[in-house]
């Protein structure tokens, strides 16, 4: 945690006080916002390696925020959720809009601290510098970017790691228990994760377009593969 940059948006003082000092007791330099009007502020002025945001905020809310983070503000960096909304319904929602993880309140703060550690250490992994291509879907892992067909396609960081590992190991088929080991370690949110990421991974990569490289597997796995002539 030594020098991480985290943006805390939380409108419960008492709770934002706690996990701030919790995270610079941890080494990490932590901003703070209460409402996502600060916040859009600060991440469009500085540079944050992650961004733990509430849900339920006054005015817009974090689901909103994040959704605007990736798409109108192209911001990549990992965000966790962290609400008392329990519901797989909202689950799924925080991982369509763009979040990573999601964590439920109350939990223990060295959980929080985990998870950032996790999140951060994926994003920062060392990746192959070489271009990874399949039929007309290319990956960039040194610049992060992904086109089919020459245009550029919107993915979140998890969405990314899914679609490297996919195209690393195409045509092979991955397991779904070898991808939520790559993404998540012994950290995976809950069994539905994966299937919201994909999911999102297959309306970017695959709908736009008039064949299908995502392939599912039941009770296999999933793969990303040239069309068959």
């Amino acid at each position: 945690m030594e020098n991480l940059s985290i943006l805390l948006v939380e409108d419960h003082r008492q709770l934002a006080q706690s996990v701030l000092e919790f995270l610079e007791q941890e080494g990490a330099m932590v901003d703070y916002a209460s409402d996502t009007t600060l916040a859009r502020s600060l991440v469009q002025e500085h540079h944050y390696d992650i961004l733990i945001l509430d849900v339920m905020l006054p005015g817009e809310d974090g689901y909103t925020f994040c959704q605007a983070l990736r798409k109108d503000m192209a911001k990549s960096m990992p965000v966790i959720f962290m609400t008392a909304r329990d519901q797989l319904d909202d689950k799924l929602e925080g991982f369509a809009r763009g979040g990573d993880d999601y964590i439920v309140k109350p939990f223990a703060l060295p959980e929080l601290v985990a998870r950032v550690r996790a999140l951060v250490r994926r994003e920062r992994r060392e990746v192959a510098a070489n271009l990874l291509t399949v039929a007309d879907l290319e990956l960039d892992p040194a610049r992060q970017e992904v086109r089919r067909d020459g245009q550029l396609l919107k993915l979140s960081p998890t969405a990314f790691r899914i679609l490297r590992i996919l195209m690393r190991e195409s045509p092979k088929v991955v397991s779904r228990e070898q991808l939520e080991q790559e993404l998540w370690g012994d950290l995976v949110p809950d069994s539905d994760a994966l299937r919201s990421h994909l999911y999102n991974l297959r309306k970017a990569v695959d709908k736009p377009f008039e064949t299908s490289l995502l392939e599912t597997q039941p009770g296999v796995g999933f793969s990303i593969r040239a069309p068959r002539e």
